[in-house]
């Protein structure tokens, strides 16, 4: 009987099990993850940071079991052999396979010379992260975040709601500088300052240190922050290295064809820690950390190892809530020529991103609540199909971009 090895207990890797098994596959699967915990969700863990109790999960702990997933948490596999088809673990432990997917996720990038183990200075990826980080989300305590991107204004905003001082440090102009338009990024940046958070952009940091129960942060001016908590919010990398160890080829990540295939036989990799062409943007090699990307290659992932030979074709789609406001972005607006807005009421917008040829490449919109989920979710569907679109339409509310996408 055939076996499958997913290394990664995440959104993706728990996703591609139960895939496997709703598309029909009756051979074993062991799906192996790092943490103690079995799978959960991430995004919650800075939309919510200040919630307590047990995480998301993705599922409860008997529907493995019941679909027939062995779940292996705690344990780290530290290699594996193409030439075997068997993963080896840190305990020395070995698991033979006939297909493997790499599910390994990304870490958060680390400041350079800032002690690790502090429990002063973290950074936020699992739930113990979050679990520490809502022992200072209080009045009275000041949480300094070295990072404007989504995970640091996200947290930002889940600090000031519980009480706590914020200062968020950027070394770039603005915040979210990347892939999210200006315009977007200074009106979260004025809701910020109006809720009380000190938003410094433009500025370096010397050093990031530990003195006396304190996170000390002294930036290239000579100005010394002091902070109960310093978050290092500064991006993330893929988790490559079982990979590298492998020979397998790494480019921003695993290296994936449009079926998600390695370059090894019968290996595939989804998720954040892979890269891959995407047809829509002309066969552009793109590595992507998002949930919905996660869940739709973990399915996708599971199809292909079926040998059903189903290519990537979603459009990437990316959201954060921060205090009453949600911002969607569908595409990748890399390469527009051109934006026209469409402003809804309300405060709430959309940006509409245009290639040089006026194709429609990527859509980014914020409002309060879910104001512009729906048209988020038609330009999507634009942006898949290749669409012209006119730009005054685009501009105009009163036409109906369903009514362009039926054009």
């Amino acid at each position: 009987m055939a076996h499958f090895v997913i290394l990664g207990a995440g959104e993706c890797g728990a996703r591609a099990a139960f895939a496997l098994r709703e598309k029909g596959f009756d051979g074993d699967i062991t799906l192996v993850g790092a943490e103690p915990l079995h799978p959960y969700e991430r995004p919650p863990l800075s939309k919510a940071g200040a919630d307590a109790g047990d995480p998301k999960f993705i599922a409860a702990a008997e529907k493995y079991a019941d679909s027939g997933i062995r779940l292996l948490t705690g344990l780290e596999a530290g290699n594996f052999d193409t030439a075997s088809r068997t993963v080896i673990f840190s305990d020395g432990a070995t698991l033979s396979y006939d297909k493997l997917l790499l599910a390994t996720g990304a870490a958060a990038r680390w400041f350079p010379g800032a002690p690790e183990g502090s429990a002063h200075i973290r950074a936020l990826r699992t739930h113990h992260d979050a679990a520490a980080l809502r022992d200072v989300m209080k009045s009275g305590k000041h949480i300094a975040i070295i990072g404007g991107g989504f995970i640091g204004l996200e947290l930002a905003a889940t600090a000031r709601l519980h009480g706590a001082e914020v200062t968020v440090i950027e070394g770039l102009e603005r915040v979210l500088k990347r892939g999210v338009p200006e315009e977007i990024a200074q009106l979260l940046t004025g809701r910020h300052r109006a809720e009380g958070v000190d938003i410094r952009c433009g500025v370096s940091i010397e050093s990031l240190n530990e003195e006396g129960g304190k996170a000390i942060i002294r930036l290239s001016g000579g100005e010394r922050i002091e902070a109960d908590l310093a978050l290092v919010g500064i991006g993330a990398r893929p988790n490559v290295e079982i990979a590298e160890r492998a020979g397998l080829t790494i480019e921003n990540g695993i290296a994936v064809d449009r079926y998600l295939q390695t370059s090894a036989p019968d290996v595939f990799a989804a998720g954040d820690c892979c890269s891959f062409p995407l047809a829509i943007y002309g066969g552009r090699r793109v590595r992507l950390e998002s949930w919905r990307n996660a869940q739709e290659q973990g399915t996708l992932a599971a199809a292909n190892m079926l040998g059903l030979d189903q290519a990537v074709s979603s459009v990437p789609w990316f959201w954060s809530d921060q205090y009453d406001m949600t911002l969607q972005i569908a595409g990748l607006a890399e390469g527009a020529a051109t934006h026209q807005r469409r402003d809804l009421g309300a405060g709430a917008f959309i940006l509409f991103h245009l290639d040089a040829d006026g194709r429609l490449i990527a859509a980014s919109g914020i409002g309060p609540g879910n104001a512009v989920a729906r048209d988020i979710r038609l330009a999507e569907m634009l942006i898949a199909a290749g669409s012209h679109p006119d730009p005054a339409a685009l501009r105009a509310n009163d036409v109906k971009l369903k009514s362009l996408l039926a054009a």
